[in-house]
């Protein structure tokens, strides 16, 4: 199959240009509009989506815990550009958890009708007690090692979000290493020294929320965020969980190498405003975001291609940096950017076609046309 578009390479942008896919693979990028199967001169090629901190959407959830719902949410965020993605549990005990797990690991990598499930976030419930968001404080706790191997033995956690200033949980830090899974510092309490001695902390979980915020005295967990290079941040683009300006600011700082665009969506994403659902036992009222009845944040209704448009609009970054924070950067947090996230010879055919407002016209995943709508622009050599 050939795709004449703009295409985003990992340095530049080929304005028009084509790709080759075949056997699910990039296998050439060239220069020139020529006559392809997808002929979209006009519009944008990007490498496909990967949201590495997602639960829901749709009136579905992770932590359904059932094929079907996974099934569900890799076709709708397929819908919105997302080629992969970590299903995301929550805070809960220790069955709930085992089961999401479970239901993940049986569907990784497999071929759907929609984004590929790369592995599972487990976000909680080792966490901070004085950071919970939205999580439920009855279920936090310390981390408990027999526990965690029993998850760890489904074989499906790539990337687990802990509370490192809490002495059990920083025990579990070199552990998970050791098994190739990358550690997020997030609804935590950290100090910036605790931060700095955290040993293995790569990553920051929904950077600003649910964490130590920075102060001239104390720069905290998300000053720490800022300041060590080794640390990737995720970051909510909504304009609700963080100030466009506080986005932009972080990605001055980190630069598009250290910034992950995350959506953070749960069960209301797609869903109308005014729709309410309930979540261990608590209202949740869809609005610009997810809230519980106390007003406080439940997660977003963002969806990635509102996120891609809205993170390029609050930083001026180009397309390709755009593309580093949505694709490449997720794909090297979780240790698969040698076949994923970026428009790059040899790598999974995992792609976007998106025109210059960023909404989505094309899915494409290892190759397949997983959603499109051709009858937006002229499609030629079928």
């Amino acid at each position: 199959m050939l795709i004449t578009a703009q295409i985003v390479t990992q340095e530049d942008v080929i304005s028009p240009g084509w790709v080759r896919v075949e056997n699910g693979t990039i296998t050439e990028i060239g220069t020139g509009g020529i006559q392809a199967d997808i002929y979209a001169p006009d519009m944008i090629l990007m490498p496909g989506f990967i949201d590495l901190h997602v639960h829901g959407g749709n009136h579905f959830e992770a932590m359904d815990g059932t094929p079907h719902a996974l099934k569900e949410l890799s076709a709708f965020y397929a819908r919105h550009g997302v080629t992969g993605f970590l299903p995301t549990t929550w805070t809960a005990a220790r069955a709930p958890i085992t089961n999401a797990l479970k239901n993940i690991a049986n569907l990784i990598d497999q071929a759907l009708n929609g984004a590929t499930i790369l592995g599972a976030h487990v976000e909680g419930p080792y966490i901070s007690p004085k950071r919970p968001g939205a999580q439920n404080p009855g279920d936090i706790r310390p981390a408990d090692q027999t526990e965690f191997e029993e998850w760890l033995a489904t074989g499906s956690i790539r990337l687990i979000t802990i509370a490192p200033e809490i002495p059990a949980n920083r025990e579990l830090i070199a552990y998970c290493l050791e098994q190739g899974i990358t550690v997020s510092a997030g609804h935590t309490d950290a100090t910036f020294d605790e931060m700095l001695t955290a040993h293995g902390i790569t990553q920051t979980t929904h950077t600003f929320n649910a964490m130590r915020g920075l102060h001239h005295r104390e720069p905290g967990t998300v000053g720490a965020a800022m300041l060590i290079d080794d640390i990737r941040c995720e970051v909510i683009a909504d304009g609700v969980h963080v100030n466009p300006q506080m986005v932009k600011l972080l990605y001055r700082v980190k630069g598009a190498d250290r910034v992950i665009l995350i959506t953070d969506a749960v069960r209301g994403a797609g869903l109308p405003q005014g729709t309410q659902y309930l979540q261990d036992g608590r209202t949740v009222t869809v609005q610009d975001a997810a809230y519980l009845e106390d007003g406080t944040l439940a997660g977003s209704t963002l969806t990635m291609d509102v996120a891609v448009r809205n993170f390029q609009q609050f930083t001026g970054c180009s397309l390709v940096e755009l593309a580093t924070c949505a694709s490449l950067t997720p794909a090297r947090a979780i240790h698969l950017a040698d076949r994923k996230g970026s428009i790059t010879v040899g790598k999974d055919a995992d792609l976007v076609l998106v025109d210059r407002a960023f909404n989505v016209h094309l899915t494409m995943v290892g190759g397949r046309v997983v959603w499109h709508d051709l009858n937006d622009f002229t499609e030629t050599g079928r």
